[in-house]
């Protein structure tokens, strides 16, 4: 019985396809799945199998209907559908607008920061990413058993590598290349294991800029930094520095901008700077009886933040297109 269900198969699927309208169709499902239909014949024939072989038999019996019935609906399908008399496409109706993607706020900011500095005569320099401990700590006069070393507040790498916590490193990598004067800025990302909060981070970028030269002071340091912030953000930007330590600087100071977080304005840290210490100077082999220089650090994002009225440092890093199409 098997080779008559075979044969059923074969022959039912060849007729199909000579069927080629809507009433050649019709006859060809009365004939091989209608009431009296070759299908349905072959069911009593089915007692007279031998009891072993009827799992078989009725599965294949099954299997010969469900590919006919398949067939026949797509062959019903493709036979009722109209042939296309014009193109696929109509090419007069309007199509859609494609959106245009744009630079992240962040590269732009670090753009425009690029720019206003590059016309107060600063050279770009870089530096890696992932560093050694010489040049994030040991260079910048922090000692071994410095509390900024400590395992909690760096993410160290092993074999003395880490990733670097500021781009103070970059001076370093500068200064030991070219001798003074030397005048140079660098953009770059840092990472501190920071709680995430409004206005911290633990992965964030950080701009660095370095001048040294004969007689530079202070003075220089205040007002570098303040026709920066005045050019950048108009001449109604609010900065302010206080003093500070750092280890690589002296004396140091802390420089706050007012930004609006969470709807108030309040003094928000933009980051560190202050004169080059002398033993900075003479770890990459500058004579600090001769060369003077200051130096800083300022928090990217917090610049971009109050440039842009943006409240939460963590939407620049959700990567959430409704918040980015508006810069």
């Amino acid at each position: 019985m098997l080779d008559a269900v075979n044969e059923l198969e074969r022959e039912g699927l060849a007729a199909l396809e000579s069927a080629g309208d809507a009433e050649a169709l019709e006859a060809w499902r009365i004939r091989f799945l209608g009431t009296n239909g070759r299908l349905k014949a072959l069911m009593p024939m089915l007692k007279d199998v031998p009891r072993d072989e009827k799992p078989l038999v009725g599965k294949r019996l099954n299997e010969v209907k469900a590919a006919l019935e398949g067939a026949f609906e797509q062959r019903r399908q493709a036979v009722g559908r109209p042939a296309m008399s014009g193109p696929a496409i109509d090419v007069t109706e309007p199509g859609l607008e494609q959106g245009l993607g744009r630079r992240h706020i962040l590269s732009r900011t670090i753009d425009e920061i690029t720019d206003v500095f590059a016309r107060m005569g600063f050279a770009i320099a870089e530096g890696p990413e992932v560093e050694d401990e010489w040049h994030n700590f040991t260079a910048l006069n922090i000692p071994e058993n410095h509390p900024a070393r400590e395992s909690t507040d760096n993410f160290y790498m092993g074999g003395g590598r880490l990733l670097r916590t500021q781009t103070s490193t970059v001076q370093i990598r500068a200064m030991e290349k070219s001798p003074p004067p030397i005048k140079v800025i660098a953009c770059g990302r840092v990472y501190r294991p920071d709680t995430h909060d409004a206005t911290h981070f633990s992965m964030f970028h950080q701009v660095e800029g370095l001048y040294v030269d004969r007689g530079v002071s202070m003075v220089d340091l205040k007002t570098t930094l303040f026709q920066f912030a005045r050019s950048y953000f108009g001449p109604e930007a609010e900065v302010r520095m206080r003093p500070s330590f750092f280890p690589f600087t002296e004396p140091s100071a802390e420089v706050d901008m007012k930004m609006q977080v969470k709807g108030q304005w309040q003094w928000v840290e933009l980051g560190g700077c202050g004169m080059v210490d002398p033993n900075v100077f003479r770890a990459v082999g500058y004579d600090p009886e001769q060369w003077t220089g200051f130096a800083f650090g300022l928090g990217i994002e917090r610049i971009a933040m109050r440039r842009y009225g943006i409240p939460d440092i963590r939407w620049l890093f959700e990567n959430d297109a409704r918040f980015l199409r508006q810069f």
